[in-house]
């Protein structure tokens, strides 16, 4: 018994001298050592969880999956301001960036380069020649060689180069006045689309705005069936309503976003960069035309009827081009024959092709045809010209009475049938029915106003379509 407590003694000695050592200071390197295993040992556990984040880490992205990426990141960090912009801003943004039409330049570009080509001449031809080689070669090899220098140039007669500038110039000319043509068409449908946003933002306010008087309209009834001066159904079949107003908001909002965006493609340039908002409306302006006058004007505007009138002069310059191609061109050659061993000569030559089978005449034919062709296409364009004149004045002149129509106190009389049907409401001479029926009857007025609107714009576009010649003052 006496054993077991001495060596419990002992024990408890040996770990109070072990708490007593580690409560003594520990020298400055043991000091280092001890922290820098305690850091290893704190590290350990996080090493595996920093090697395991790098391995699942991404790998960087390369070639156009970078770009991409850069591209998203740049328009997420820099998003572009919305830039208002009026019609004629947007004609001018559309004739600088928009794509169709700068492929169209192309055509005019390519037609002038085909003036340069008309403008050169045949390029001289040198020659140089062997003569008397020995075929068992035998003997001293060039002791015996004849050798033969030559320049010739050929010369075009009956003056093709100058009628083939003519024929290249009078294309360029058709070239510009395609691209005209197209430009004209493609303006035009610009503006449309221009007016297309400008009415979906009107219907849209309009929306937004029936959809704010129907709620106010709503939150008087349920007061007015909370006070129990109107039935449960009434207010039931506003509530059945509301969706549909709210569904007019959402169909107004989304043809707008759609008509913004088309307008959007239709300007050119960076799809991404061009957010943009119109500023317009649809106002009404009274215009009155002359139908004699419109069609004199059109007649002598119009890009693609100048451009049938071009290609007759074309095709007479080209007529004229492949009359000259029957007479063959002159050769002129001169030359030295030089013999080593002997008197070296001068040599003179004249080539000249005999036109006997070959005379043009396919090209010839086909030139006449091509004249004959555009004398066909000014007939056909002439009268399809006083027809859109015709047809355009004529809608023209319908859709003004459609906007008269509106015009003659309409509008007025749908505002002040709401506004009293408001009244007779509150005064309890009307119920929430009528005013549900004339909140409808002014909705539907409006729209189609708005729509009426559009069609007399879209009317008097289709006239400046038709002439060739703006008429909006």
């Amino acid at each position: 018994m006496s054993s077991r407590i001495e060596s419990n003694l002992r024990r408890s000695d040996r770990r109070r001298d072990q708490i007593i050592w580690l409560e003594r200071p520990v020298p400055r390197r043991k000091a280092l050592a001890a922290s820098w295993l305690a850091a290893v040992l704190l590290a350990a556990p996080v090493t595996p969880a920093i090697h395991a984040q790098e391995k699942s880490a991404p790998r960087p992205l390369k070639g156009i999956n970078a770009a991409v990426a850069d591209m998203i990141r740049d328009r997420q960090q820099t998003p572009s301001a919305r830039r208002s912009i009026t019609i004629s801003d947007a004609v001018s943004i559309f004739l600088q960036q928009n794509l169709q039409l700068v492929a169209a330049r192309y055509d005019v570009d390519t037609a002038d380069a085909e003036k340069l080509t008309a403008k050169l001449r045949p390029n001289p031809e040198i020659s140089i020649d062997l003569q008397t080689l020995s075929l068992n070669l035998t003997g001293p090899f060039f002791s015996a060689q004849q050798y033969t220098y030559s320049l010739s140039q050929t010369f075009e007669l009956a003056g093709k180069r100058r009628k083939r500038i003519d024929v290249a110039n009078a294309n360029a000319d058709v070239a510009r006045a395609e691209f005209q043509t197209t430009v004209w068409q493609m303006t035009n449908d610009l503006k449309k689309k221009f007016y297309a946003v400008v009415l979906a933002d009107s219907l849209n306010k309009l929306a937004k705005e029936n959809q704010k008087t129907f709620a106010e309209t709503l939150n008087h009834t349920t007061e007015l069936f909370q006070a129990g001066e109107i039935s449960g159904l009434d207010l039931r079949r506003l509530e059945v309503e509301k969706l549909k107003f709210d569904t007019d908001v959402a169909n107004s909002e989304r043809d707008y976003e759609v008509a913004l965006r088309d307008l959007r493609v239709t300007l050119g340039g960076d799809y991404r960069a061009m957010d943009i908002e119109v500023v317009g409306a649809l106002d009404y302006q009274a215009y009155q035309f002359s139908l004699a006058e419109l069609k004199d004007k059109s007649l002598a505007a119009r890009p693609d009827l100048k451009a049938a009138q071009l290609s007759e002069l074309a095709a007479d310059q080209s007529i004229r081009l492949q009359d000259a191609q029957r007479i063959p061109d002159l050769t002129l050659g001169a030359g030295v024959n030089q013999v080593p061993s002997d008197i070296s000569t001068y040599t003179f030559g004249i080539g000249i092709v005999l036109p006997i089978f070959d005379r043009n005449q396919g090209e010839r034919v086909k030139a006449l045809i091509q004249k004959k062709k555009a004398q066909n296409d000014q007939k056909f364009l002439t009268n399809q010209v006083l027809s859109d004149v015709d047809k355009a004045l004529t809608a023209f002149e319908i859709q003004k009475k459609r906007v008269e129509l509106y015009r003659t106190g309409v509008l007025t009389k749908v505002d002040d049938i709401l506004n009293l049907t408001e009244f007779s409401l509150r005064a309890g001479e009307s119920s929430t029915l009528d005013l549900l029926d004339a909140i409808r009857t002014r909705r539907e007025t409006l729209a189609s106003y708005y729509q009426t609107l559009f069609d007399y714009q879209s009317s008097l576009l289709d006239l400046e379509l038709a002439t060739a010649t703006p008429l909006q003052k």
